[in-house]
Formats: structure tokens, C-alpha cells, sequence
């Protein structure tokens, strides 16, 4: 913006327009022109604190007001568009863009454009539902802490893991208990899931963990070779969840629920004591 305080301050100290011109970095059109402007309005030096730069242009260019002025988007109905798959920012600002011309508007760039998407979201904290297809993802891990089994007959107690397999579209869950989280009771899980539900699902979406996952980078994901036979066998994908503690894994809730309970049982399923020694 031009720093009209600067040149009517300089106006007023005597100084040329070639002078000004050079000091603020604008052209001696502009110069002229804010001059002129000045006398018309009868706007000179000293001016008040508060005055800005903002305020004289208003003064002095009150026409260019509504013509500069540029369309704010609409957030709340760019946040609905990008619920829609295949929907991105760049995508709805090109749409906006073209809104604004067509209207003869002001449209913002790019960047502010998403800064002001940003604010509303923080703002306004929106959530975004996502749509998912039933059956075609299953979202697979262990429980963060263990289950004490206790025998009622010897008092024994048995640590038990727990193994999660939870269906993104309808949270319909099935849950086990394990003596150990090693590949074999980790494949066995996702075989008794499925039997649970009655057919297996496009999608696997495990944590990534050592058993599903060997490594998972922005360029590489190499799955454990056992899993991934298991998931060609059942005619799945495996896509792992974001790394790093992921807010979107839907079987959080599962765990949060299963923390802190116990399981009592007559005796210690045989399935722990065989593989005690695994």
C-alpha cells in the first residue's frame, strides 16, 4: 500500500515529488495524483495518531473502496465440499476464482484463500464426517494394555492381549484375548474376525505395528511377509494407518472401553497354555 502519511508528511516539510517519489518508492504519477487529492479533500499535515494509511485512501479514493474490496468465501460451504471425495482446496479456489470474475469481484489468491478456511475450522472447530462403504474397511490392532485372566480354582493370574478388528462403516466389533502379540496370534485374530463376520473386507487397516508392517514411509511400505500372504489369500488390500499416532483410527473406542476390565474364568483357556512356551 502507498504510505500516504509518509507523503503528506514530506508535503508538508517541503520536500519535491521527485524526493517523495524516491523516499516512499512510489511514482511521481502517484505523487501528483495523492496531491491533488489532498487539496481537494482538503487533507494535510499533521494528522492525528490514529489515522492510517487505510483511512486517507478512503478519504482520498473513496470510489476504489467497493472495487477493491475482495469476496470472502464461503466457509461453511467449502468445508461441506470437502467432505465429497475427490474434493480439494486448490479445486474449490479455482471455482471461487471464477465466481468472483464472473461477478465482477476481487477474488483472494490461493494462500489466503486456505488461511481463511483454516480460521474457520479453528474457529469454528469443524469436524468432518467421513463416508465409508459397509464391509469394505477393517481397521485392526492390539489394545494398548493388557487384561489379568484369573483362575478361580488356583488364583493364577494370566496376562491377556487383546486383539481389535473393528468395521469403520458400522463400529461392529470383535474383540479376543491372546497370550502373546506375536505374527501367529495376529494372523489367528484376523482369521477368527473374519469368520466373525461372515467374509473378509477390501481393506485392512492395521496400526503399524512390527507384525503387519516392516516399514512405512512417505515412499516405501513393505508389510510382513506372513501378512501380507495372509491378505492375498483373503483377497484384501492392506493400506496401514498414518504413522504416529493417527486421531482418525476408529477402533480407539473399542480400546478406551476394554482398559482397565478384568476377566475371571473357571480355568485358563488351553489355547494360553499352549503357547506359554511360544
Amino acid at each position: 500500500m502507498v504510505d500516504y502519511r509518509e507523503i503528506l508528511r514530506l508535503r508538508n516539510l517541503g520536500y519535491t515529488q521527485r524526493q517523495i517519489a524516491s523516499s516512499v518508492h512510489s511514482s511521481r504519477k502517484t505523487i501528483s495524483d495523492v496531491f491533488a487529492r489532498a487539496d481537494e479533500k482538503e487533507l494535510f499535515w499533521p494528522l492525528t495518531e490514529a489515522t492510517t494509511n487505510e483511512d486517507i485512501r478512503r478519504m482520498l479514493y473513496p470510489e476504489r473502496i467497493q472495487r477493491l474490496e475482495r469476496k470472502m468465501p464461503d466457509c461453511a460451504y467449502l468445508h461441506k465440499e470437502m467432505a465429497k471425495s475427490s474434493v480439494t482446496l486448490t479445486l474449490l479456489w479455482s471455482e471461487y476464482a471464477q465466481q468472483c470474475r464472473n461477478e465482477g469481484q476481487i477474488p483472494y489468491q490461493y494462500t489466503q484463500f486456505c488461511d481463511h478456511y483454516r480460521d474457520y475450522v479453528r474457529k469454528t472447530k469443524a469436524t468432518m464426517r467421513i463416508k465409508r462403504k459397509p464391509g469394505e474397511l477393517l481397521e485392526v490392532d492390539w489394545a494398548g494394555s493388557t487384561l489379568p485372566v484369573y483362575d478361580q480354582h488356583t488364583g493364577e493370574t494370566t496376562p491377556a492381549y487383546i486383539f481389535v478388528a473393528s468395521l469403520a462403516c458400522s463400529l461392529y466389533s470383535y474383540v479376543e484375548a491372546f497370550s502373546h502379540m506375536k505374527a501367529p496370534n495376529w494372523i489367528q485374530g484376523h482369521v477368527n474376525a473374519f469368520r466373525f463376520f461372515s467374509g473378509s473386507p477390501r481393506i485392512l487397516v492395521p496400526d503399524n505395528l512390527r507384525t503387519a508392517v516392516t516399514k512405512n514411509t512417505r515412499d516405501t511400505l513393505i508389510l510382513n511377509r506372513s501378512y501380507n500372504e495372509m491378505a492375498q489369500h483373503y483377497n484384501c488390500a492392506v493400506i496401514p494407518a498414518r504413522p504416529v499416532s493417527p486421531k482418525d483410527y476408529l477402533q480407539n473406542h473399542i480400546i478406551l472401553k476394554i482398559s482397565g476390565a478384568t476377566v475371571n474364568c473357571k480355568a485358563v483357556p488351553p489355547y494360553f497354555e499352549d503357547n506359554k512356551s511360544a
